[in-house]
């Protein structure tokens, strides 16, 4: 199983690039913001993977980050979602965008992406609602130097990432910080997704805050 690779991009298509690693060329699919972040990175670039086999096909799909990827393999659990229509749910999304869809039942976000309809929007959020919260409680892990793929042991390869999604980070540590108090995920991402809706440039304090207000009994 390839799960990550490093190397140079030297050809991008509309769908995907194609990357020598170590003299090898890899065909790789990747979303179209994965491909505009790529368009502007120099050097060495990587990529986490996820392998497609079929009796007649195989395809490798990249991403910049294990957050990514693990929402690529979530939402092609749902019927009616193949690996084309999830790189353009997170293409039109990002992994942050596509949880506080699914937490907020927000399926005509989710509509927006290419080839998702109204009733496949739905479906993808009522089959997800219930772990998204786990989801979006996560960060995407730091990638740890790779040696150079040359002879010449050059600086090491760093990860070049996309810049996350405003507030994505801020909601990670709201979610974390409603967990460590005792709230279930489920209530927590709803709170937090709200806030973050209503106030999307709001840091981890004021989401807390706001969260707090809305989960609080009423009466």
């Amino acid at each position: 199983m390839i799960g990550r690779l490093v190397g140079e991009v030297v050809h991008t298509g509309d769908d995907h690039v194609l990357l020598d690693v170590r003299g090898v060329g890899y065909i790789v699919h990747c979303s179209t913001r994965t491909l505009g972040a790529l368009a502007v990175t120099s050097g060495p670039v990587a990529l986490y993977t996820d392998l497609l086999v079929r009796e007649d096909l195989l395809q490798l799909f990249g991403f910049p980050s294990m957050l990514d990827r693990e929402w690529h393999r979530l939402l092609t659990t749902v019927q009616g979602v193949g690996a084309k229509v999830s790189l353009g749910i997170l293409g039109t999304l990002g992994p942050e965008g596509i949880g506080q869809a699914i937490a907020l039942g927000d399926s005509a976000s989710v509509r927006r992406a290419p080839g998702v309809g109204p009733k496949l929007a739905v479906r993808i959020v009522n089959e997800l609602k219930s772990k998204a919260p786990a989801m979006m409680a996560r960060t995407a892990p730091k990638p740890a130097p790779d040696s150079a793929p040359d002879a010449d042991d050059a600086a090491p390869v760093v990860m070049r990432e996309p810049e996350p999604a405003p507030g994505g980070a801020a909601t990670a540590d709201a979610l974390s910080a409603l967990a460590n108090l005792g709230y279930q995920p489920m209530e927590a991402a709803d709170a937090v997704a709200r806030a973050a809706a209503i106030a999307p440039d709001a840091d981890a304090g004021a989401l807390i805050k706001a969260a707090l207000k809305a989960l609080a009994p009423k009466g």
